[in-house]
């Protein structure tokens, strides 16, 4: 029987991808984003469908699988509630969008489900419903804290990932790489530009400008380093305070021989965390980031059809995706998990 992906929350497709990359049949991504659609649509040979799950029914999401499919049903729900700025649950509706999965689990009845999301969604009572909803369903679920570094992701960023199977549990496979990809491997080849300036050759590979004065500060800042090396003239009031010192990464450079840190929506900026290039006075570029992402270089962001980029727009999808090395980690456990079973 054929196997087939639907994506949910499939922003600009990196969970998608990976599936992709390892040969799966990607029937389609939802996503209420429809900025997303191009890149998506251009990478993924999958439809795009921009929809807000809170509002769609499991017969909108069954009907994109084929009659005779082994469905499998993946997503990554927006994890902001769960962040590490957060203390509690916070009382934003988001959180709810992981019940909405659940909702379509018990509709549509996928012979395999995975999520993945932050560490810190396992502390959370959705969480703990949502494993009980499928074990009374009849799925098997697992879940597993998958350390990038270990799987070729050049970042310090550790996910959680659930499967859940009406077959049986399925595993994560083991560690890939035995030593972390390092800042230098991954972006060290690519041409230098000025903060604020485009590669002639990759117009993805562009960096916000800086203003004179956080131009002295990265210029202060050596690789590894923050504003806690600067003089304090250059330093911001909340510096100043004992509080602020609690901040230490932020207007923080990156070290060629480590893995970058993990990347977010604001990578663009300098004071957002350690986004600063090891030796270039900017802060990391929209394709340093993609390939941070693992995004292969050939990915598509930028529509030819519009007149205009949006570095704000592209840096919140490349932020916000799932990584593509751990989409094909996902792929490949699911791929191993149905070969067991005799089921593909």
């Amino acid at each position: 029987m054929p196997t087939c992906v639907v994506d949910l929350f499939c922003g600009v497709g990196g969970m998608t991808h990976g599936f992709h990359k390892e040969h799966f049949k990607v029937a389609a991504g939802v996503d209420v984003d429809s900025s997303c659609r191009f890149a998506f649509e251009a990478n993924n040979a999958a439809k795009f469908v921009q929809g807000d799950v809170s509002k769609m029914s499991s017969e909108d999401i069954a009907k994109l699988f084929s009659k005779d499919d082994i469905r499998v049903l993946v997503g990554c729900a927006p994890c902001q509630p769960f962040s590490l700025y957060t203390n509690r649950e916070s009382p934003d509706d988001k959180w709810k969008l992981l019940r909405f999965f659940a909702d379509f689990v018990d509709g549509v009845q996928p012979e395999i489900v995975s999520i993945e999301n932050v560490p810190r969604l396992t502390r959370h009572r959705v969480f703990k419903d949502f494993v009980r909803r499928l074990e009374r369903r009849g799925y098997f679920v697992s879940h597993f804290l998958a350390r990038g570094q270990d799987y070729g992701i050049p970042q310090r960023r550790t996910r959680l990932v659930l499967f859940a199977s009406l077959y049986g549990q399925v595993k994560l496979i083991p560690a890939t790489h035995s030593k972390s990809r390092t800042v230098r491997e991954t972006i060290g080849r690519l041409e230098a530009i000025p903060a604020g300036g485009v590669c002639k050759r990759d117009a993805l590979h562009r960096s916000r400008g800086l203003s004179e004065v956080n131009l002295r500060r990265i210029r202060a800042t050596p690789a590894g380093g923050s504003w806690m090396d600067w003089d304090k003239e250059l330093r911001l009031a909340c510096h100043r305070r004992k509080t602020g010192e609690t901040f230490r990464s932020v207007y923080g450079r990156m070290s060629w021989d480590e893995p970058a840190p993990v990347m977010t929506t604001q990578f663009v900026g300098l004071g957002n965390g350690r986004f600063g290039h090891p030796d270039q006075d900017r802060a990391i570029s929209l394709r340093e980031a993609a390939l941070f992402q693992t995004f292969p270089k050939e990915y598509q962001f930028i529509d030819p059809d519009l007149t205009r980029v949006s570095m704000q727009s592209i840096a919140r999808q490349i932020g916000n995706a799932v990584p593509v090395r751990l989409g094909r980690i996902i792929a490949r456990s699911i791929r191993r998990h149905l070969n067991d079973w005799d089921v593909e």
